[in-house]
């Protein structure tokens, strides 16, 4: 057993075969493979949209992974594997370019009377529920508001299957993911225009 669990660690600190002390794998989040989806609804209000948030265990390039099925309370981060730029500013990215499709999106002190939308991201990882098994996992809190006063909050939690049980793996996995949490965003945004409009 201990063996075993020797060999997963040593799986998990490659992203791909070995790697040697030049070889730093470097991700983003790829193209959105929703697009298309992304972009069928009708056109969205003005929006200003913040950076997204994240705590400090996020704030960083590091790959997150977590063992489930050894010790849920324990994370730990790839050793040869980072991303390109601290998940919450991926995500920003992918958001903004997301909602720019779908109507205008301005900086928080624009002089844009739409609503101010707010993101937090509580959880970007990697998580292990046995041997060679992995998913995605992303929980976000979106905030939005007007003139101070909160119009409408929601938490939203995306999963998505990894194809392999290794960075590069979880890294796709989270790619689908962010594609998923954003397409909820946006029908939860559509939602709440409807709303305003009545």
């Amino acid at each position: 057993m201990i063996g075993a669990l020797l060999a997963v660690l040593a799986t998990l600190g490659c992203a791909v075969g070995t790697p040697s002390a030049d070889n730093d794998f470097r991700y983003d989040l790829g193209p959105a493979q929703a697009q298309a989806t992304l972009t069928q609804g009708d056109p969205q209000p003005a929006v200003r949209v913040f950076d997204v948030r994240a705590p400090r265990a996020l704030d960083s390039n590091a790959i997150i992974y977590r063992l489930n099925y050894v010790d849920p309370r324990r994370a730990a981060a790839y050793a040869h594997s980072h991303w390109t730029m601290p998940p919450a500013l991926l995500l920003t990215q992918r958001l903004r370019a997301a909602l720019s499709a779908q109507g205008t999106v301005a900086a928080p002190g624009a002089a844009v009377l739409g609503p101010l939308l707010t993101v937090d991201l509580d959880e970007f990882e990697q998580v292990f529920d046995a041997e060679g098994q992995s998913h995605g996992a992303l929980t976000a809190r979106a905030t939005l508001t007007r003139n101070g006063q909160v119009m409408a909050q929601r938490t939203f939690v995306a999963r998505a299957p990894s194809e392999m049980p290794n960075a590069a793996g979880g890294v796709g996995a989270l790619a689908v993911a962010s594609d998923d949490f954003i397409a909820q965003l946006i029908a939860w945004l559509d939602i709440q225009a409807s709303v305003a409009a009545r």
